[in-house]
């Protein structure tokens, strides 16, 4: 059955029903009286958070709407003001005032009656961002954040001019990139360069922004009493569960167990490129995407409206209580979805929550392919943990780390392949798009490893050259990649890659979450392949806790380990492997 969901907002407790932010005079009331307000109770001390996240739920969905707006259309000046607005004038008091809030609730001598599991997990992140806090930084902060920005609109002005059924027509990198599954190498090669070439036009610019990024990032730290960024990331990031040590592991565990089953796949695709052209005589950077087996590029939909049908269906025939296909019924019905890639929208994809209404907006850049397939139900898992976390009662137990998150979204990529016939009515297709996916986990671990690692080197020498910093990214590259794949001649290219990772530029450090997340992942659909129900009850269970357990818990709650070891990750591909033996026939 369908589940009834409340459209509009909640009722607001502390806030007008009516209250819209206008400028910063406007919200200073509301922190006054948070700080001004005697707690003179346990049940005191909760009504105080209730109202606290009722605030900062707000403000975070009024930033979100700027955030969403503008990366659906990065060429409007108009909307980057908006943006610019709330980062510039709204955020620093903002951050200023909740540290405040931070040292008023955590010197209650009634928080220790708050006692359960839940509020620990919360407090233990308000000492955290208590003891790294420093004013000095907040004007960093937001220059900062002002900076990151750019990297959206310099990307989403990215455009090519390509062939298409005889007409010349420009379209963005994210369509361009659909011709490297192109059967004809000619038109997949000519694709690759087009892209290349127009990344390699902006390398000055994307290394001077990066520059920038990586000097403001470093100068936060020793504010803060860092040695370096990675440090104080860690430390911002709330990473209580691992350390940069545990990081090393999952490297050093990917290098040993993983990148050689990837060497694997390119030995294999090379020798069926060359059944199918005898005159190849190696495997190239635009060979990769290709099915080897010489078949057109899978279509799994036609246009976004046809994505989301599609994707709604298969959510039903995962769970057929209707729970899950009924969230992007919502979703949908509200207009929470921009999925088609156009000129002008920033690049990637996202699902971002909307704190107050809990129905969160899903963005991205379709463009038919089966990459699009697994990113709408990508975000789509991160929509369900939206949705299974809405009726918490605090914003800080809605927001799981990305550890979580990642899991949400990774693991329904896996467990939604069993459906994936709504997108794929012929048996064959349907086999190659779940043999394709299996395989691009086995290069989705070493990508992790790679930019994660390149991230560490970055940030432990924040003094480094341009010349430098290619060489590191070269050589990090390089431990990572198959041994097959030949780049003679292309070396240029190779040395700006990492340029086209909006992670390294955006949200530093985030993105060892995606390996760890992806583990935990082929943990549950492990569970789901040998029982269905209990599999799925047990991700629902996981998400369900939002961030009111430790990450390790949450993990146990879905029936998972949470281990970077080679011995476990050994596993996982064993099992990963006997899959996609199965689907090879």
């Amino acid at each position: 059955m369908q589940p009834e969901l409340t459209l509009a907002r909640p009722p607001r407790h502390f806030l007008p029903d009516s209250y819209e932010l206008t400028d910063w005079a406007h919200v200073q009331p509301f922190y006054d009286d948070l700080l001004q307000r005697p707690i003179n109770s346990a049940d005191d001390l909760r009504r105080w958070f209730a109202d606290r996240s009722e605030l900062e739920s707000y403000l975070s969905e009024n930033f979100a709407w700027r955030y969403i707006r503008m990366t659906c259309d990065t060429a409007s000046e108009a909307l980057v003001s908006q943006l610019n607005f709330f980062i510039e004038t709204i955020q620093p008091p903002m951050s200023t005032l909740g540290n405040e809030l931070d040292q008023k609730a955590l010197a209650s001598p009634y928080l220790d009656q708050l006692d359960d599991e839940a509020h620990a997990v919360m407090v233990r992140g308000m000492k955290q961002a208590n003891a790294i806090f420093r004013e000095e930084n907040i004007p960093l902060q937001t220059e900062m954040q002002t900076e990151e920005r750019k990297y959206s609109a310099l990307n989403g002005a990215m455009t090519v001019v390509m062939e298409i059924d005889g007409i010349r027509e420009e379209v963005t990198l994210q369509k361009a990139t659909d011709f490297l599954q192109s059967t004809d190498r000619s038109v997949r090669e000519n694709a690759w360069f087009l892209i290349q070439e127009r990344r390699f036009r902006d390398h000055e610019t994307l290394d001077a922004l990066y520059d920038t990024l990586v000097s403001l990032r470093h100068q936060i730290a020793l504010n803060a009493g860092f040695d370096n960024y990675r440090d104080y990331a860690f430390a911002a990031l709330g990473r209580f569960d691992y350390t940069p040590a545990d990081c090393f592991t999952f490297h050093q565990s990917v290098a040993e167990a993983v990148v050689p089953l990837l060497t694997e796949q390119a030995v294999e695709r090379k020798a069926k490129l060359q059944r199918l052209d005898p005159t190849l005589d190696g495997l190239r950077p635009w060979d990769s995407k290709v099915d080897p087996d010489g078949h057109a590029p899978l279509v799994p939909f036609a246009t976004g409206a046809d994505l989301v049908d599609k994707t709604i269906r298969c959510f039903d025939h995962l769970d057929p209580s209707g729970e899950l296909g009924g969230y992007l019924r919502v979703m949908r019905q509200m207009g929470h979805l921009d999925l088609e890639s156009r000129k002008g929208k920033a690049p990637g994809g996202y699902n971002y929550p909307l704190e107050e209404i809990g129905v969160p907006f899903i963005f991205m850049n379709a463009t038919s392919s089966l990459r699009d397939l697994v990113t709408m139900v990508h975000e789509g898992g991160h929509a369900v943990h939206s949705f299974l976390t809405r009726e918490l009662p605090l914003k800080a137990f809605r927001n799981p780390p990305m550890e979580v998150a990642e899991l949400a979204s990774m693991a329904m990529e896996l467990i939604s392949m069993d459906h994936w016939d709504v997108f794929f009515t012929n048996p064959d297709d349907l086999r190659r798009a779940r043999l394709q996916h299996l395989e691009s986990i086995v290069e989705t671990l070493p990508w992790v490893a790679t930019i994660d690692k390149f991230q560490h080197w970055v940030y432990e020498h924040p003094a480094h050259t341009h010349a430098e910093r290619r060489a590191a990214w070269v050589r990090i590259f390089d431990e990572f990649a198959d041994a097959q794949t030949d780049w003679s001649g292309l070396e240029h290219y190779k040395e700006y890659i990492w340029q086209k990772q909006l992670h390294l530029y955006e949200v530093p450090f985030y993105y060892i979450e995606y390996g760890i997340a992806q583990l935990g992942a082929i943990g549950v659909w492990r569970n789901y392949r040998r029982d269905a129900q209990t599999g799925l009850r047990g991700y629902k269970d996981a998400l369900k806790l939002g961030y009111q357990a430790p990450i390790g818990a949450i993990y146990a709650a879905a029936n998972v380990p949470f281990d970077f070891s080679k011995e476990h990750i050994g596993e996982l591909m064993a099992f990963l492997q006997e899959e996609i033996a199965r689907l090879k026939g």
